[in-house]
């Protein structure tokens, strides 16, 4: 199943060439993640008071293949492509209409409010199966 989030740019958005900042993409793949995961019935203030538990990025790899510019209509595409007891790795995909413009593979954990790696709830689990 493939998540997908739309995104409008902004002029806060641009660098001084009129394009996207970079990292601004790391911010509209972080939305699309956050809306997925509501989207699937996961409340993750539920999570963090009643389990102790909270999301992390641990890793991403980037790729920025075009830019995007002022007022364009983004799209964010969301797709899991692994799951296990520790971790979860995803596809994201910053498209302008069918233009790939930026793609990240991201690998999310959960930790504890000590900051030691924990397990991904269980119920989480069976979602994402």
């Amino acid at each position: 199943m493939t998540h997908c989030f739309p995104i409008r740019v902004y002029y806060e958005d641009t660098d001084m060439g009129g394009i996207v900042y970079y990292a601004n993409y790391l911010k509209y793949i972080e939305r699309a993640r956050s809306d997925w995961v509501r989207e699937m019935g996961i409340d993750q203030n539920r999570m963090r008071d009643a389990e102790g538990v909270v999301f992390a990025v641990r890793r991403v790899e980037a790729d920025y293949l075009a830019p995007a510019r002022f007022d364009d209509m983004l799209e964010v595409r969301t797709r899991t492509l692994a799951v296990t007891g520790a971790r979860l790795v995803m596809e994201q995909q910053v498209l302008r209409g069918e233009d790939l413009l930026f793609a990240a593979t991201v690998t999310i954990v959960c930790i504890a409010e000590t900051g030691q790696p924990a397990r991904l709830p269980a119920n989480i689990r069976l979602i994402l199966h």
